[in-house]
């Protein structure tokens, strides 16, 4: 959530923010002077209020003065001013819950600023390389994970079709310890090379983490929802971020640096027809997720970190991969900056996305009033949220087999894995 102050100081700022992110100039022009109108008259209504409150505690003051001179006319008139005030302070603190909740619903469908060296462009076609990493394998013989997987009989569709419907993938034998060493290669990577600490989060949350992490009220069609209100983590972000909810943390913590392996849900509503084929694209996939805390002087600097923590995943495993900045058009609606990993995938020949490390600022944290306070200072500040994939498991799945597949459609483990697999080198035949 942006803030207010910031928006009535610089409208014009988040004018262009809002133009860069894709609204016509009319709409955001329009959406700000909405916002800048529901600030203005809350804080009129609360000097109004105040200016009541003042009069009547002045009147009852006056009320005893009268009683002591025996002005029992002037005693009896004042009480019925403050009777009159007091009717219109109640009346008026239920109106000032009012704007104030038109206010916040307002603010809490405002995507964040970008930073000012955010490259600005419609969607991703705008988005700019940063570095790329490891030669691309390009052949015409090479197959996607789905008809590799199959041939193996290790991946089943049909199965998970009947089970569940579409969007599921049930991965038996090899295929399916490959997929969980991928997971415990990178948990034991950023918890004992990068500093991260691994916590096992609740896999359903509440409405508050939900809107504390910016995924509600905008994003609630993709998330699942329990029958008892729940909501189903769409990412780990989820409940690593909101750990820090609703506290002071003292700054000689920070940066608190959090990782997790966690199946994740998404609904994927609105694509339809996308990625149809495999398991690129599914309702329910594994992911280790990266979340720091940082002061405000430290976030940008904690970004590059997570997106490098990220990319040596890739690095050890041998793929080729290309770093992308999101231009302003196709980041997340929390971020002020995004860093797209994208590795190869020949079986498809082109890069596909396999991480996304985002700097949000103080957006998350101002929704879910997390702050921090530096020792000898009276003031508290609002800590800086970031996020990252560390990289998604399904994914690493399908860019190993793609990557390290062979001619009698067998799969060579990279050398990181071995040691998660038993000492095994290949499988199938």
């Amino acid at each position: 959530m942006l803030d207010i102050r910031w928006i009535r100081e610089n409208p014009q700022a988040l004018v262009k923010a809002l133009v860069d992110r894709g609204s016509s100039s009319g709409d955001a022009q329009a959406t700000v002077d909405d916002l800048v109108a529901k600030d203005e008259a809350r804080r009129a209504h609360l000097t109004a209020l105040q200016d009541a409150q003042a009069k009547q505690n002045a009147a009852s003051k006056e009320i005893g003065k009268a009683f002591a001179q025996g002005d029992k006319a002037l005693a009896d008139k004042l009480k019925a001013e403050v009777a009159e005030l007091k009717g219109f302070v109640q009346q008026g603190e239920t109106r000032e819950r009012e704007l104030d909740a038109a206010l916040n619903d307002a603010l809490a469908v405002i995507p964040n600023v970008p930073l000012h060296d955010v490259p600005v462009g419609k969607d991703e076609h705008g988005n700019v390389e940063a570095h790329r990493h490891g030669e691309p394998k390009r052949a015409n013989s090479s197959k996607e994970h789905y008809e590799i997987g199959e041939a193996l009989g290790l991946m089943d569709f049909e199965m998970a079709a009947k089970i569940s419907g579409s969007r599921f993938t049930v991965l038996k034998g090899q295929l399916a310890r490959l997929e969980r060493a991928l997971g415990q290669f990178m948990l034991d990577l950023h918890t004992t090379e990068h500093g991260y600490t691994e916590v096992q989060p609740p896999l359903l949350v509440n409405d508050d983490a939900a809107y504390g992490t910016d995924k509600l009220p905008k994003f609630a069609a993709d998330l699942f929802k329990t029958t008892d209100g729940r909501w189903l983590i769409p990412t780990a972000e989820v409940p690593l971020t909101y750990s820090v909810a609703k506290e002071i943390t003292a700054a000689e913590r920070l940066p608190i640096r959090l990782t997790a392996l966690t199946a994740c849900f998404r609904s994927e509503a609105g694509s339809a027809g996308k990625d149809t084929r495999g398991m690129l694209r599914q309702h329910q996939f594994y992911k280790v997720e990266l979340v720091s805390i940082t002061d405000q002087e430290s976030s940008l600097a904690e970004h590059e970190r997570m997106t490098q923590c990220a990319e040596e995943v890739l690095k050890r495993l041998e793929l080729p991969f290309r770093t992308m900045v999101l231009c302003t058009g196709d980041m997340g609606f929390g971020a002020r900056k995004t860093y797209d990993i994208e590795v190869w995938l020949p079986g498809q020949n082109a890069y596909r996305e396999i991480s996304s490390c985002s700097v949000c600022g103080d957006f998350q944290a101002r929704r879910m009033d997390a702050r921090y306070r530096v020792e000898g200072e009276k003031q508290t500040k609002f800590v800086h949220t970031l996020n990252g994939s560390g990289v998604a498991v399904g994914r690493a799945l399908i860019a190993v087999m793609e990557n390290y597949q062979n001619p009698d459609g067998s799969v060579t483990i990279p050398q990181a894995l071995r040691p998660y697999m038993g000492g095994l080198e290949k499988i199938g035949v």
